[in-house]
């Protein structure tokens, strides 16, 4: 049987300008992106399912120090890392997430474990490591999350926070450079699955466990067989709001709007509450989208019809 995957992946959207990222920036970037979805596409071209092919592409990512997730996931106000993950099957509907787990290495190894091996959907802090270490999940220690520029985005939030004493301003930034960090995949297999995965670290100088909307199933993930799956990145305040990834979804379903028109109309209406982000998403047909109100969002897409994947930054590309 001819296969008809495809597969999209992001590594956040925000403000991504040319003038403001070096060649090498650049470079490494759509390396590591390249290397991501490369490794989703050799699964779906082995046939394998469009549930693992989510999974390592964003294992890539969340190994890698480029991206807000895993190993370079940003710091929060205490200076520790707090890390959120969600997995969506588009056949099923079985889920998984976590939120605010320190510790484990491979955040949506964990939501994957919570969706296959738990009678629940969303696990928290110690709990949810818990569980991953009964499993025997891979950990690490503060050293092996701990990145110069990560901590810098930090102090610079920090510093800026003293000398204007406006907490809620700086709350709302995400303090890197207006990029919203944020990876995530969406997959169509062979046999016509759906899947979603997405991984964050969250919000630079986040406060009080703040759980953003990665690990919310319906805002920051989404899948569904019938019509969709989606990875959004962006303001999570403003995604949980709207519930960004099912109103894709819903959009499709009930009222008979193509994946383009929807995806469109979701991010328009992002724009309009005054949050900013991106999604992708890929429909039951392998058609891929990838819009978003932001100058910039590091993405890429692949489909069984293309030799090499499609790495893409900035928004006019």
């Amino acid at each position: 049987m001819k296969q008809k995957f495809s597969i999209a992946i992001h590594g956040g959207a925000g403000t991504i300008l040319r003038e403001k990222i070096t060649k090498k920036t650049d470079k490494d970037y759509r390396e590591g992106l390249h290397q991501s979805i490369t490794a989703g596409i050799d699964i779906l071209k082995a046939g394998g399912s469009a549930l693992d092919a989510c999974t390592a592409a964003v294992i890539v990512m969340e190994d890698s120090e480029l991206f807000n997730a895993g190993k370079g996931s940003v710091f929060t106000n205490e200076g520790t890392n707090e890390m959120d993950a969600s997995i969506m099957d588009g056949k099923s509907k079985e889920c998984g997430a976590i939120s605010c787990v320190k510790t484990v290495r491979n955040p949506i190894l964990l939501a994957k474990l919570i969706m296959e091996k738990s009678n629940h959907v969303h696990l928290s802090g110690e709990g949810a490591e818990k569980f991953a270490e009964m499993h025997g999940l891979a950990f690490e220690d503060k050293d092996y999350f701990f990145t110069k520029r990560r901590w810098f985005q930090l102090q610079t939030v920090l510093a800026r926070e003293k000398e204007i004493q406006e907490t809620v301003t700086i709350l709302d930034h995400d303090g890197d450079d207006g990029k919203h960090g944020t990876v995530g995949c969406v997959a169509l297999d062979n046999d016509g699955n759906l899947a979603a995965a997405t991984s964050s670290g969250g919000m630079t100088n986040k406060k009080f466990n703040r759980v953003g909307d990665t690990p919310v199933i319906g805002a920051g993930n989404y899948a569904d067989n019938d019509s969709c799956a989606v990875s959004a990145t962006g303001h999570g305040e403003y995604v949980m709001r709207l519930l960004t990834a099912y109103d894709v979804s819903a959009m499709m379903l009930y009222k008979n709007m193509s994946l383009k028109d929807s995806s469109a109309n979701a991010i328009d209406k992002l724009s309009k509450l005054g949050g900013s982000g991106g999604i992708i998403a890929i429909d039951k047909n392998g058609t891929i989208t990838m819009p978003m109100n932001t100058p910039g969002m590091y993405r890429a897409s692949c489909t069984n019809t293309e030799t090499e994947p499609n790495v893409k930054i900035f928004a006019d590309e």
